[in-house]
């Protein structure tokens, strides 16, 4: 410890920060100082630990091997600078920032917040409705909600629920639906983002693909369940998405043919969890459990 007297933490912050962002300009915008005060406390740290840390290139600085090898401990140590500050926070106002996609938001981590409330009432959610994958170690992002295949690197995914995929419709569209050939004369409600397609529950179905009249297009799925709980066709769902809606009677789900989509919800944070993230995990793996119990009991028509 005593060898960190002679190394200001300001020019250690100003090499951590230039090399995780790769330009000065990039650090000096970040730190809120000129690009010169940011070249001037680099090259006053490389004095105070008699390395040279960047190469001096016509296209900017480039990390040195000793560089690379110091930067990549310097950011690990000034992440775990930033855990220690956190810590404050835990002790007085306690504010838990959840990363989650709206679609996940709005229909159904929303009407189920209330009951995180009564359990931890010292806690203050924030709800970051993105679909952008969050950076948790460069954000206050706590812990993020992701779908996907859950191979994300510099973080820990922990599966949450795996997708499954099948048709909803209107009840008065339900009532048309005799078999799996009539689908042919129903309109298919189609997310243009989507990341799933049809092709796999008919395979599950164990049938041949059928071509749909053409219907609405969107590029948000919330906007797709809108549209079929209005009766407008049938759309390629998942539990999450319309859960509610199935059980107040809205949708249904007919044929009773669920489809594994190889992807799911994950829950994601950094390599250090604190308690508010801990407990909000345990919540949702609860609050998961409830829904696919009610799911399940779903009574199938088709």
């Amino acid at each position: 410890m005593v060898m960190l007297n002679r190394v200001h933490l300001n020019g250690l912050r100003a090499v951590e920060t230039v090399a995780r962002l790769g330009s000065l300009s990039a650090a000096a915008s970040e730190l809120n100082v000129s690009a010169s005060a940011v070249s001037q406390q680099v090259k006053r740290t490389e004095e105070q630990l008699g390395q040279t840390l960047f190469e001096r290139t016509a296209s900017g600085l480039v990390l040195t091997e000793f560089g690379t090898v110091f930067t990549a401990r310097l950011g690990a140590g000034f992440r775990e600078l930033a855990h220690a500050v956190a810590l404050a926070d835990e002790t007085s106002e306690c504010t838990l920032v959840v990363s989650v996609a709206p679609a996940f938001a709005s229909k159904w981590l929303l009407p189920r917040l209330s009951r995180h409330f009564a359990r931890h009432p010292n806690v203050l959610l924030r709800i970051d409705a993105s679909g952008r994958i969050a950076d948790l170690d460069h954000s206050d992002i706590d812990i993020g909600i992701r779908m996907g295949d859950g191979k994300w690197p510099g973080v820990r995914a922990e599966l949450l629920l795996a997708q499954e995929v099948f048709p909803v419709c209107a009840p008065s569209i339900a009532a048309r639906l005799k078999s799996i050939q009539d689908l042919a004369q129903i309109c298919a409600i189609t997310d243009e983002r989507s990341m799933i397609s049809w092709d796999r529950w008919f395979e599950a179905a164990g049938v041949k693909p059928v071509t749909f009249l053409k219907g609405a297009r969107f590029t948000d799925p919330m906007l797709c369940l809108e549209s079929a709980i209005a009766g407008h066709g049938v759309m390629l769902a998942w539990q999450l998405l319309t859960a509610d809606a199935l059980t107040d009677g809205r949708l249904v789900a007919p044929f009773g043919v669920r489809a594994e989509s190889g992807l799911g919800y994950w829950l994601v944070t950094a390599k250090t969890e604190s308690r508010k993230v801990r407990d909000f995990k345990i919540w949702i793996r609860e609050e998961i459990a409830a829904t696919m119990a009610q799911f399940g009991s779903l009574a199938s028509v088709g």
